[in-house]
């Protein structure tokens, strides 16, 4: 069956104007074969148009607005209903024609199918075990995590002189102790006047 798109050619509404372009536009896109039928210069096309959308889908004034779509006598929809088949990737079953091979197909949601009575239990052992930290048939090992810190040379070099200064510090203090039964040290200064022989 042939597509028909029931249009007023000499609409006065950009609106409708705008949506008779899309329908057109995305149905020349598919190279999905219709046929543009005019309401505005063919009274029995504008009868015929109004008569045939159902009840349910007319306006409450009654008189239904362009664009409307037909699969040669059954009513497709409107543009509302087009557009929303069109976001969904559904518009050959909109149409009621069949997809072209290899057109991507809506995803349907999965449906999970029940098993044997005794599936729930073991379910429910699973999920037990999972909320408790274990996971049935799986065994995994953790080990921490090693920190490895490369350093810049400009770090390494800081590093060399504070090392270099805390070995001072403590040589320094073995010789305050052993000295310290002969004179009172106290500060460094003391203790390299001290060592140089000058107290």
């Amino acid at each position: 069956m042939v597509i028909k798109v029931y249009l007023a050619t000499s609409s006065g509404s950009t609106a409708i104007k705008k949506k008779q372009q899309d329908v057109v536009g995305f149905l020349e896109a598919l190279k999905i074969e219709y046929m543009q039928l005019d309401i505005a210069s063919n009274e029995e096309n504008r009868q015929w148009m109004r008569e045939n959308v159902p009840g349910e889908k007319k306006p409450t004034n009654g008189i239904p607005l362009p664009p409307q779509i037909f699969n040669g006598e059954d009513y497709c929809g409107d543009y509302d209903t087009f557009f929303d088949a069109k976001e969904e990737n559904q518009v050959f079953e909109f149409l009621g024609l069949p997809a072209p091979p290899g057109s991507k197909k809506p995803e349907q949601p999965t449906e999970v199918a029940e098993g044997p009575a005794g599936d729930e239990e073991a379910v429910l052992e699973d999920t037990k075990a999972a909320s408790e930290g274990e996971a049935p048939g799986l065994h995994v090992t953790a080990e921490e995590p090693t920190a490895q810190i490369k350093k810049t040379p400009r770090q390494d070099e800081k590093d060399e002189e504070e090392d270099e200064a805390k070995e001072e510090e403590d040589e320094g203090a073995d010789a305050e102790v052993e000295m310290a039964g002969s004179l009172r040290i106290d500060s460094k200064l003391d203790l390299i006047d001290c060592l140089e022989g000058n107290l």
